[in-house]
């Protein structure tokens, strides 16, 4: 009976030694995006592209905003080994002020929390963009 406790327990740690060695890895080929200035009502979704360069299935579990005019939206399946997703953001460009937000992801990966972040400034039409423009011209 002794010996077979200590195999059985021998077993179980190979068992999670061998769990251990595969992993998920996201690694994103940019964790900011720069609206710049941008018109109000203008187009404002923008995709933050990533690879699982880890080894083993990658599961984004959850993806939120640190407010309610940013909407993110999460890849539905696993990310296998090797393959890329994307994580899609939604800014309320009806809002006219600086962008600062970030975007909180979380999964299996090996560093399971990464923050994103978009910036830029929304303004209220084309002609004010012209006006900043040519004053900047003339201040030159």
């Amino acid at each position: 009976m002794k010996k077979f406790v200590i195999l059985l327990f021998i077993g179980l740690i190979s068992l999670s030694i061998n769990a251990q060695e595969k992993v998920a890895k996201i690694e994103f080929k940019q964790t900011t995006i720069d609206y710049g200035t941008i018109e109000k009502g203008a187009d404002g979704v923008r995709t933050f592209e990533f690879t699982n360069t880890g080894d083993a299935p990658l599961i984004v579990s959850k993806v939120s905003s640190s407010c309610g005019c940013t909407v993110p939206k999460k890849p539905e399946g696993p990310i296998m080994p090797g393959a890329t997703g994307e994580i899609e953001v939604k800014y309320d460009t009806k809002r006219v002020m600086p962008i600062r937000k970030t975007i909180t992801v979380l999964s299996n990966a090996d560093t399971p929390t990464v923050a994103l972040k978009i910036k830029g400034e929304v303004v209220k039409s084309k002609s004010v963009l012209e006006k900043k423009d040519k004053k900047s011209v003339m201040e030159q």
